[in-house]
């Protein structure tokens, strides 16, 4: 199990151009949400039901504003300096 990073640990990595591990969990996470938000989509299109349709809406919603806050998340990171004390 890992243990979670301290404030300090943190604000003394680098900027993320310079940490590929961190740039892969972003793309990861935003080709996880792009595929969910392709199925609700295809939910949302294809269901005769107006209860599941606005279900599926509700998903589609969510999963954009997730992407927003990954894309707000990676943007914060990129900021952090590389050689804060």
């Amino acid at each position: 199990m890992r243990r979670a990073f301290t404030v300090d640990e943190l604000l003394a990595r680098r900027p993320m151009d310079e940490t590929p591990e961190l740039r892969l969990l972003f793309h990861r996470l935003n080709n996880q949400l792009g595929i969910i938000l392709a199925h609700a989509e295809l939910l949302e299109a294809k269901v005769a039901d107006e209860t599941a349709r606005a279900r599926a809406a509700q998903v589609v919603s969510s999963v954009l504003e997730a992407m927003s806050t990954a894309n707000e998340l990676r943007r914060l990171a990129a900021t952090f300096p590389s050689d804060a004390q």
